[in-house]
């Protein structure tokens, strides 16, 4: 059973389940403990959201994945959960160069990597994304603890996982992670 669930753009989580991305890029918060960016959680649900999604802010590759995400939305209220995620370590980035280096892991335009980067202080976290296809859908009530700006939600239940398949098996996930090594040549945070 898994019960947290993480937000980001319903494209880049459409990206994530068909294997076109392995990476999460992210910007940390106010106030992480010792000024540096875990996620809560190494396991979660990918939940995607609409809110803040930005067409302009994804390459032009990404355009069918950007329809595809919205066609799936599924009814007002609801919210469904396909897949979910485990992030064996977490790397930070300094260096504007570096970040823009990623650009062929990811569908986030050099402008969007740029703004994240750039937003409050510079840096950027990357967290390499394992996705798992649950063997079922589940559809949830977005309750108003769920809203609002914030990218961790605990769900009012836990979902199973079992019976679960990886969108990329332990060679190209592997492989993902070498490329982040190769190009940042980083020191793993988690």
């Amino acid at each position: 059973m898994l019960q947290h669930a993480f937000k980001e753009w319903a494209i880049i989580c459409r990206a994530l389940a068909e294997g076109r991305q392995a990476v999460i890029l992210r910007k940390g918060g106010v106030a992480e403990v010792g000024n540096v960016f875990q996620p809560d959680h190494s396991r979660f649900w990918l939940y995607p959201t609409f809110a803040h999604q930005q067409e302009q802010g994804v390459k032009p590759a990404g355009e069918t994945l950007l329809r595809a995400a919205g066609q799936d939305k599924p009814g007002q209220g609801l919210v469904r959960f396909t897949h979910f995620v485990e992030v064996p370590g977490v790397y930070q980035v300094g260096n504007l160069d570096d970040a823009l280096a990623l650009d062929a892991l990811h569908l986030w335009t050099p402008a969007t990597v740029r703004q994240r980067f750039e937003y409050r202080q510079p840096g950027l976290y990357v967290l390499p994304a394992r996705v798992w296809r649950a063997a079922q859908a589940f559809e949830l009530i977005e309750t108003p603890a769920y809203a609002g700006c914030k990218s961790w939600v605990e769900l009012e239940q836990g979902l199973p996982t079992e019976g679960a398949t990886p969108v990329l098996d332990d060679v190209a996930f592997r492989e993902v992670v070498r490329q982040i090594e190769a190009i940042l040549n980083p020191t793993a945070l988690a």
